[in-house]
């Protein structure tokens, strides 16, 4: 897996999204990867909880792959909607308690990324936004579902209509992360918490997880929703002129149609 790296040691798996060359965008290939890894994972009798970061020291997973985005047709987008909200269930519904280690930009669908994680924790330098708005489209791999249970309806209407991200210290105390810790301090800080994890009983903390998502996470039919949503947007003449300024690094110029 070129795009994925899986490290084991001592009960835990690290498991690194490495496009650092790219911020560690997630391109169709780097979910169908993850996706696989974290099958592979769940069901290792070795491992008891995971944790996962990004490669380099500028991003976690800064969204998806632009590019890859910008040249897609309706039904490629779905199709690629559709494997990014997979891959995020497949987060929640693991055996296996999953960490995100947020190692600096969280952005769109790498901010939808670790929400679905079990726990959150981030460097000093980490930012967390939903900047899709800017481009002419909006959170799809389940941002609009997430966030409201995560911060609350007013911070996260807050994030997904202005587009604008937070800092670590604002994400912490909206709860968006659970710990703020220094660029060195936090991969020690993941492996700790994932010790303690791993200390107790695997059957219980599977169960436990089990219990917590059953009456967290909001109903399916609010992730096809958001799914039928994203592809009508995708279709609009602002998607084409927000991607387009965005890869030509220009500010957009919207006309609502």
């Amino acid at each position: 897996m070129k795009s994925i790296k899986v490290e084991k040691k001592e009960g835990i798996a690290i498991l690194t999204v490495d496009r650092a060359e790219s911020m560690n965008a997630l391109s169709s290939q780097v979910i169908a990867q993850m996706h696989a890894a974290l099958q592979e994972l769940d069901a290792d009798a070795y491992v008891h909880a995971v944790i996962l970061t990004g490669a380099g020291e500028k991003a976690f997973v800064a969204g998806a792959d632009i590019a890859e985005l910008e040249s897609m047709y309706i039904h490629d987008v779905a199709n690629y909607i559709g494997s990014g909200q997979s891959l995020l269930f497949k987060l929640e519904q693991m055996k296996k308690p999953v960490i995100a280690a947020i190692n600096g930009f969280a952005l769109g669908g790498g901010c939808e990324l670790a929400m679905a994680c079990d726990i959150r924790i981030c460097s000093e330098n980490a930012r967390f936004g939903l900047p899709e708005v800017t481009l002419g489209i909006f959170p799809g791999f389940g941002g609009t579902q997430r966030l409201p249970g995560i911060v609350g309806k007013s911070h996260a209407m807050r994030m997904i209509l202005t587009g604008d991200t937070v800092d670590a210290q604002t994400a912490e105390k909206i709860g968006l992360t659970d710990l703020v810790t220094t660029r060195e301090g936090l991969m020690p800080e993941a492996e700790k918490l994932a010790k303690r994890i791993r200390a107790n009983a695997p059957l219980a903390v599977e169960y436990a997880k089990k219990a917590v998502n059953y009456g967290a996470v909001s109903s399916r039919e609010g992730y096809g929703y958001e799914m039928r949503l994203f592809c009508e947007c995708f279709a609009t003449g602002d998607k084409e002129e927000g991607m387009s300024a965005f890869l030509e690094k220009r500010r957009p110029c919207f006309q609502g149609k």
